[in-house]
């Protein structure tokens, strides 16, 4: 498969999981679809959930991979997706590492400032 066509079914996918969580959720969470990784084959595909509040992140985890199979009649009826590929959900630890480290340079920055102005 090229490239472009891989791309554009990621992103198909990535739109797909978003508004179904989205149509399904109880809200009682913030589901965020981050990423999707389709497989070379399109045999499988993960797609990266970020979950707000944090407390709530394996529920949510739970409810969207106990989801999967009205998730794939989903994709059914809104694309053109010939061959399903297995779906399986998983938290996308690198938002939360992104999330981490933007904390900890806000806390460096707010040190510096106090700490200059103290001079």
């Amino acid at each position: 498969m090229s490239k472009l066509k891989h791309q554009r079914e990621e992103f198909m996918l990535k739109d797909l999981a978003a508004d179904f969580l989205s149509r399904q959720s109880n809200r009682t969470s913030l589901i965020t679809v981050t990423r999707v990784i389709l497989s070379d084959d399109q045999k499988r595909v993960d797609i990266l959930l970020s979950v707000l509040p944090k407390e709530a992140e394996k529920a949510a985890l739970i409810f969207a991979n106990r989801m999967t199979t009205e998730f794939k009649e989903y994709i059914k009826a809104h694309s053109r997706i010939r061959i399903l590929p297995k779906i399986h959900f998983s938290p996308d630890f690198g938002e939360q590492n992104r999330q981490r480290i933007q904390e900890l340079l806000e806390l460096v920055d707010g040190e510096q400032e106090t700490g200059t102005s103290q001079k």
